[in-house]
């Protein structure tokens, strides 16, 4: 099996629109990123996986006020062991990846601090995907009869294709400099299933048209996409229906703390 480059990992971890977010409100804290689950902040559970994806990964934590990881036990042992390193976020999600490629460089694994069931597993497909599929960007994602097997009140919403429906993972690869032009679709946020005029913005009316009325399979969707942003996207559906679940809400909240109980209670 080829061993391919291993990637530089940001972890996007800062206040949406620079607000406070409910969860993070309700326990009390400043940031989602450290909203305690199964008595760990939700990042500790994110970076405890990066940590063992790759022994060499660097690990770039993109977030508003970096003290407010000063004790989370996996951020002070990878600033320790010099493989972590805290960067302010910026305005938006894309300006965001730009300061991270530009202190990191590529390739580029993009996740979320929220990502809590994300899996080495996962991390490692999807860069071996971007480079195996000669890719410049990667999006991971997963089925939705995948995501509602592994918990059914999972996901609500699902992008559907003529031949899938699927949600994303927060898992995104970036091959080069040039791939950044596909994180433009991120500009407005990212959020297209919760507000749908960003999928006009992002991607132009008439692929917003053909969205609304499923004309593209999956891959037809994605060349449009990388016609529409001149580089190569591709998606990469992963097995694991639980990887598309990320704690957004109260209701993902308490579906990812189940989900943990139940690992838990497996490994015992």
């Amino acid at each position: 099996m080829t061993e391919h480059p291993t990637p530089t990992i940001l972890v996007l971890a800062g206040k949406r629109d620079g607000k406070l977010d409910p969860l993070a409100e309700k326990a009390g804290v400043s940031h989602k990123a450290v909203v305690p689950i199964m008595g760990k902040p939700l990042i500790g559970h994110v970076l405890a996986t990066l940590e063992k994806s790759w022994d060499d990964a660097k690990i770039l934590v993109s977030i508003h006020d970096p003290s407010v990881l000063d004790g989370v036990e996996e951020v002070q042992r990878l600033k320790a062991s010099g493989r972590l390193e805290t960067i302010p976020a910026e305005a938006g999600i894309v300006e965001s990846v730009e300061a991270g490629a530009a202190r990191g460089g590529f390739p580029l694994l993009i996740t979320t601090g929220d990502n809590v069931l994300t899996t080495v597993e996962a991390l490692r497909a999807v860069n071996d995907a971007g480079w195996d599929r000669e890719a410049d960007a990667v999006l991971g994602l997963a089925r939705r009869e995948d995501i509602i097997a592994a918990h059914p009140e999972g996901q609500k919403k699902f992008y559907e294709f003529k031949d899938i429906a699927i949600a994303n993972c927060n898992i995104y690869w970036l091959r080069d400099q040039k791939s950044l032009q596909a994180a433009e679709a991120f500009r407005g946020g990212g959020q297209f299933i919760k507000t749908p005029g960003a999928i006009r913005k992002a991607f132009g009316l008439r692929n917003l048209i053909r969205f609304r009325f499923r004309m593209d399979s999956l891959a037809g969707a994605m060349r449009r996409m990388s016609k529409r942003f001149g580089v190569r996207v591709i998606a990469h559906v992963l097995p694991d229906g639980r990887l598309a679940i990320d704690v957004d809400n109260q209701r993902t909240y308490d579906v990812t703390e189940e989900l943990l109980k139940r690992d838990a209670a497996a490994s015992a």
